[in-house]
């Protein structure tokens, strides 16, 4: 199945590939630069599934093609689950990685390491002009009390997933893409296709 991906982030573009890469998801995968004219999404949705559903369909419905839209983030047990759909503009709606990692370690200065439990969470949703589906992907960790690692992107550096003593920004792209929430919610799209193709 050809697909096309809701998204301009070149950093989960490239993530998204890998994974369906190995899982064998997609024959092609195209993105937004292949449509140019295409308007930006506005994701003004109070949740992961809202934000991907509005995506996937805006996408399918201007493209006539499959889309595939995903919308993730953290959430931070001691920080009513903040920052979560607003992950990416935690600290301002032009802010980067750097400054949302920044804020976050603020907000939790004064958190014990024992308090410090969060979750990845991660909506897919594939929308085509017959129906919508959504798969969600979670991975459970706390946050570090420093950013380590160069790898990966968001905030990886603070993330420890949990069972390692590595955050994700210090693995591997193999390593994370095979514990990650986004590669957990494209395996329950890569069953589902498989369950519809018999």
């Amino acid at each position: 199945m050809d697909i096309v991906l809701a998204t301009k982030n070149r950093k989960k573009i490239e993530e998204i590939r890998k994974i369906c890469d190995v899982l064998g998801t997609a024959n092609r995968i195209y993105t937004l630069d292949d449509f140019p004219a295409m308007e930006d999404v506005v994701e003004d949705g109070d949740t992961f599934e809202a934000n991907a559903v509005k995506k996937a369909k805006q996408i399918a419905g201007a493209t006539g093609m499959t889309a595939l839209a995903d919308d993730s983030g953290l959430e931070v047990d001691a920080l009513d689950r903040a920052p979560g759909v607003y992950s990416a503009r935690y600290a301002g709606e032009d802010a980067d990685d750097r400054a949302n990692n920044d804020k976050l370690l603020k907000a939790l200065k004064d958190i014990p390491g024992e308090k410090r439990g969060a979750q990845f969470v991660c909506c897919i949703a594939l929308a085509s002009d017959k129906e919508i589906k959504t798969f969600t992907g979670y991975v459970n960790g706390r946050i570090s009390t420093e950013p380590k690692g160069a790898s990966g992107f968001g905030y990886d550096p603070l993330f420890y997933p949990e069972g390692s003593n590595r955050t994700f920004a210090e693995m591997s792209d193999t390593e994370k893409n095979a514990i990650s929430h986004r590669a957990n919610a494209l395996r329950e799209l890569q069953q589902y296709l498989q369950e519809q193709s018999g």
